[in-house]
Parts: structure tokens; C-alpha cells; sequence
């Protein structure tokens, strides 16, 4: 068990299937190179009030196939930097997945969820459980909890991180 990363709670931002990568951040602000900046374009045409209301912890809730599209990092990297604590989905696409642990940021897969949560809703994500409980009606939603090895590369803060702690053992 990873110590300090069991639960995140935040407002839940729910979204369908398929959202892909360039709606999370569209390819005309990759140019950036700065991910604070980019973070200010995040979801900019699904939800444009997304980068101005978002705040740290905040969690996202969505359908099936999240983070589809290209292969690129910087999606989950502006999602990060925009504040978001978790992403909860139906199910991912792979290399959003795998990007996604590879820089640290958590991802829990729990069905039905998109149909169970609501927009703003507070709700705490729990990884060691693989729950997710809405506060204000106390309802938990369960999905399988992460692997060890996976709690301990985002307690890291990402797989280079981790890798690195690890080489000499």
C-alpha cells in the first residue's frame, strides 16, 4: 500500500465517450511550450468554461475510449496543469493510459460512471478501493482498485521518477 495518494476529492467535470485528445488540448497550442499556457485552452471547444472554472483537484468523469486520438503527452500533461487531481472513465484509450501513469497522473476505470455522477457533484476517488462516492448522496461506485505498482509510480510522480528510485535496488 502507497501511503498519501489514497483519495483525491474534488468537483466532478462529467464527460461522454470518445473525448479525445484534441479536444482535451487542440493542436494549435502545442506550439506553446509552456503547459501553464496551454492549460488556459484545455477542452476549449467541448466545455469552454472548463479553464476558467476548473480548480485543483477537480475530478473528471467520463464514457468510454477517454484520451483517444493521437499519441501525444501533452494532454495528460495540461490536464495535470490545469489542476485536475484524477480522471475516472468507462474505459481509455491505451497510450492515453499509459502517458497518463507515465507523468503521474491517476486514472481509475469504474463502470457506469458517467451515468452515476453529475456535473459538480463533490466526489472522492478513492485508488487503493477503486471507488468512487458522491458526498452528497452517498452513493460509492466500485471498479477495480490500482496495483501496487501502479500506486507507487504516481506516488513517484511518474514512471522516470520512479524508475530511477528503483535502479539501484
Amino acid at each position: 500500500m502507497v501511503k498519501g495518494l489514497s483519495e483525491i476529492t474534488g468537483r466532478a467535470w462529467v464527460f461522454g465517450n470518445n473525448i479525445n485528445t484534441d479536444q482535451i488540448i487542440q493542436g494549435q497550442y502545442l506550439t506553446l511550450l509552456d503547459y501553464k499556457e496551454m492549460a488556459k485552452h484545455t477542452f476549449e471547444v467541448p466545455r469552454p468554461v472548463f479553464a476558467s472554472k476548473v480548480k485543483e483537484n477537480d475530478i473528471i468523469i467520463a464514457g468510454r475510449n477517454f484520451g483517444s486520438g493521437s499519441s501525444r503527452e501533452e494532454a495528460p500533461k495540461v490536464l495535470m496543469h490545469s489542476g485536475i487531481g484524477c480522471v475516472v472513465a468507462e474505459s481509455f484509450a491505451r497510450i492515453f493510459f499509459r502517458n497518463s501513469f507515465n507523468i503521474g497522473l491517476p486514472l481509475l476505470i469504474i463502470p457506469n460512471s458517467s451515468k452515476l455522477v453529475k456535473d459538480g457533484d463533490i466526489v472522492t476517488v478513492n485508488l487503493l478501493k477503486g471507488t468512487v462516492t458522491i458526498r452528497d448522496k452517498g452513493d460509492t461506485i466500485h471498479g477495480k482498485p490500482l496495483p501496487d505498482r501502479m500506486l507507487e509510480i504516481l506516488k513517484a510522480g511518474g514512471a522516470v521518477p520512479w524508475y530511477k528510485k528503483n535502479k539501484a535496488s
